[in-house]
């Protein structure tokens, strides 16, 4: 098969998530594709643009979450991402909830939550990663097999270049094909 040179853009894939925070006492969600692991700890990092509302509540509380949206909620996910909470009050488009532990609003309707609070930032362009320890996390039950998250259960959306997109199929298990350590 023949590799095309393309424009060095990030396509994805991604997996939509919805980054919250509390902003001026209510919650506030921005749709993003940049979110993702740091290491083996419990820690994940999101990347906000600077003039995002979302950025000003995680700057202010220190504190962020990451909600993964089923693919039935991509209405919701979508609007997220295309209006700003400079000028659109979304606190009532999810039921929101909170953990004792931090100031961030959680997705009730999302199957899996992780709150997170910020241990580094990392000013990127005109970007900040925020790297958070995750400091509680929930999952719908019915989402869980063996008391984890199911992928097809949970039914994230993938985004990729100008599209949404969900998951069919398992097709494996992860570090399975090689008996070897490494």
């Amino acid at each position: 098969m023949m590799k095309k040179k393309v424009v060095n853009i990030p396509f994805g894939p991604y997996i939509a998530v919805l980054a919250g925070s509390t902003v001026n006492g209510k919650p506030n969600y921005a749709t993003i594709g940049a979110y993702g692991v740091v290491s083996q700890k419990p820690v994940l990092y999101i990347s906000l643009k600077n003039s995002h509302c979302t950025t000003a509540g995680v700057v202010e509380n220190g504190f962020f979450s990451v909600n993964i949206p089923s693919s039935e909620n991509i209405e919701k996910t979508d609007y997220c991402g295309t209006v700003s909470g400079n000028k659109v009050d979304k606190s009532k488009i999810f039921e929101s909830f909170y953990d004792e532990v931090g100031n961030a609003p959680m997705i009730k309707e999302c199957p899996v939550n992780y709150l997170c609070k910020v241990i580094q930032t990392i000013p990127m362009f005109d970007f900040t990663m925020f790297i958070g320890e995750i400091v509680a996390a929930y999952a719908n039950e019915d989402c869980l097999e063996n008391g984890r998250p199911d992928a097809l259960k949970v039914k994230p959306t993938v985004l990729m270049d100008s599209g949404y997109f969900d998951l069919k199929n398992r097709v494996g298990s992860i570090f399975s094909t090689c008996s070897g350590s490494k």
